[in-house]
């Protein structure tokens, strides 16, 4: 306990604390939308989350224990704990067990047998099938192996109502697309590095110009996919006027990393990415509850 203590930062680190606060800010959202306003069961919201969490955090642990030797020769992650030698790798597979086993505990006896079952499935297709086969056998890694990291709303949407509605499946399918054109950007800035150490991501086997072009092409799709929801009345005016807003600048740096050679691009496409999911499921979120606030507020 004592070393654990010492370490936490460690510990924290291994869990990759940005992303799985994404994943899990999309699973709340999956909830929310899964319920009316304010009715959504306080176990679902508080279990789930944690679970689905513990169980992300687990998936990362993994990841970083099956790539420790490629972290070290890669410059974006050779700080990492393992590949730094901050402790060793038997523990940081115990520590990636133990929380992967109470995250899915967790969501087995305090929300429901299904989202237990496809947030293990989850873990699994991120931890191993994409960590130990896809990065290295296919330069469509990111895109096969994206279904795991877009599952997080189908978690949650699963932990309120116990099935997996069409809508749920909607917000899997905006996360799907959003990945490749997401992650396609950072790999054209580290290609360098995913070339030293045989990953073959798009931009080593294909070239940039050509990463370039699917960037694009990936981009149109989730213009597409990010209409839906209005289409299907799962959200009002706000979310489309938000989101077309989020496209706009979406398309702006695809299009501007097709025609530049700008070497800044790729990162600030990267960084905006991040931004345009949050934002997108942060309509989502404020648009579901317009007509509660509409009832709260006077006449």
């Amino acid at each position: 306990m004592a070393e654990l203590t010492q370490h936490w930062e460690d510990y924290y680190a291994l869990c990759k604390p940005k992303v799985v606060a994404l994943l899990v800010f999309t699973a709340i959202v999956g909830m929310v939308l899964a319920a009316p306003p304010a009715e959504v069961p306080w176990n679902a919201l508080i279990f789930g989350s944690i679970g689905i969490g513990l169980s992300s955090a687990s998936a990362a642990a993994i990841n970083q224990v099956v790539d420790e030797k490629a972290d070290a020769a890669m410059a974006r992650t050779r700080g990492r704990p393992l590949p730094q030698g901050a402790m060793p790798t038997g523990r940081a597979i115990v520590f990636a067990t133990t929380i992967g086993v109470i995250g899915l505990g967790t969501l087995y006896w305090l929300v429901n047998p299904m989202t237990a079952l496809l947030t293990a499935l989850s873990l699994m297709g991120y931890a191993f099938v994409y960590t130990l086969f896809l990065k290295r056998a296919t330069p469509q890694n990111i895109v096969i192996g994206g279904a795991a990291g877009a599952a997080p709303p189908v978690l949650g949407w699963v932990a309120v109502t116990g099935t997996i509605d069409p809508h749920a499946l909607l917000l899997f399918l905006i996360i799907f697309i959003w990945t490749p054109p997401h992650f396609w950007a950072l790999a054209i800035h580290r290609r360098e590095d995913y070339a030293k150490v045989d990953i073959p991501m798009l931009p080593v086997t294909h070239g940039v110009r050509f990463t370039e072009v699917q960037i694009l092409l990936y981009t149109v799709l989730l213009v597409a996919a990010s209409l839906l929801p209005f289409a299907m009345e799962m959200s009002g005016l706000l979310y489309l006027v938000g989101v077309m807003a989020l496209n706009a600048g979406f398309l702006y740096y695809a299009i501007a990393m097709w025609v530049s050679d700008d070497d800044t691009l790729p990162m600030r496409a990267f960084a905006y990415s991040i931004t345009y999911l949050m934002g997108l499921f942060g309509l989502l979120l404020v648009d579901h509850y317009l007509p509660l606030l509409a009832r709260l507020l006077p006449a």
